[in-house]
């Protein structure tokens, strides 16, 4: 069965959900936009019409909302909140705790455990375990490990069999995911440990919420393009959420502002 035979039923499974995703987001940026989304649409009203079934009020919203701007962005969990996908699988993009890129922060520090700088497989299994557990439902292991499999399918960009802070951030609606907005402003790992150091004043090995703002503040002026001063704020309560007492050190924030050496 294809992407487009998925969208014509009544109830999609996870896999299905996957494969719709993986097939729209043919670039593999982790976004639906442009011509992707375009043709998600079109593609989504045939399909509704050839099976008989009208648009749900929630899809009527979205292509209301969508269908006539080119430059519409949207992730997975836009996408989940329309598609009539299996109702366990979906709690995991309608959670309450990540609703904002703080408790998504708070989220990560506490399931890294080991503080790799990514969640593997298990670590993953134990967080989608706890999110169904928070929403009351119960769900046998094998479902749960088929979930934590596709999951990974779905977040892993270099498919190296675990998640990284950026690529686990897309359970994130794309207007909460600030972590986009500093994608465009990483650094080399050199670069990063000279800035590091220079806004490490005192030289205690981490960066306090003073210091912080001080680096966030010369961010927002080098790279105006991509950050936005007034949401300086924001940028900074949620990259203080990976401190540990409020105390960021160099791995944390390497998270946010290092780019990966290849």
């Amino acid at each position: 069965m294809t992407a487009e035979t998925h969208l014509q039923g009544v109830e999609i499974s996870a896999a299905q959900f996957f494969e719709i995703w993986h097939h729209y987001d043919s670039d593999g940026n982790g976004y639906m936009d442009g011509k992707e989304l375009q043709n998600f649409i079109q593609e989504l009203q045939q399909a509704r019409k050839k099976a008989g079934l009208d648009l749900t009020p929630e899809m009527k919203a979205f292509v209301d909302q969508y269908g006539k701007t080119t430059d519409g962005k949207i992730g997975i969990v836009e996408l989940a909140q329309i598609l009539p996908t299996e109702e366990n699988f979906l709690l995991f993009f309608r959670c309450q705790q990540l609703k904002s890129s703080e408790d998504f922060m708070q989220t990560w520090r506490k399931y890294d455990s080991d503080h790799s700088g990514f969640i593997d497989s298990e670590e993953l299994k134990s967080f989608l375990k706890d999110l169904l557990q928070k929403a009351n439902k119960q769900i046998e292991d094998q479902k749960l490990t088929e979930y934590t499999e596709i999951m990974l399918r779905m977040f892993d960009a270099n498919n190296d069999g675990k998640l990284e802070l950026t690529e686990l951030a897309r359970l994130l609606p794309v207007q909460e995911n600030f972590l986009i907005k500093f994608q465009g402003v990483k650094m080399c790992a050199k670069e990063f440990n000279k800035a590091f150091e220079m806004y490490d004043q005192d030289g205690n090995g981490y960066i306090d919420e003073h210091e912080l703002d001080a680096l966030l503040k010369d961010l927002c002026e080098k790279n105006k393009k991509e950050l936005d001063i007034n949401n300086l704020a924001t940028y900074k309560k949620s990259i203080m959420a990976l401190s540990d007492g409020g105390k960021l050190y160099r791995a944390e924030l390497a998270l946010i502002l290092c780019a990966e050496e290849n």
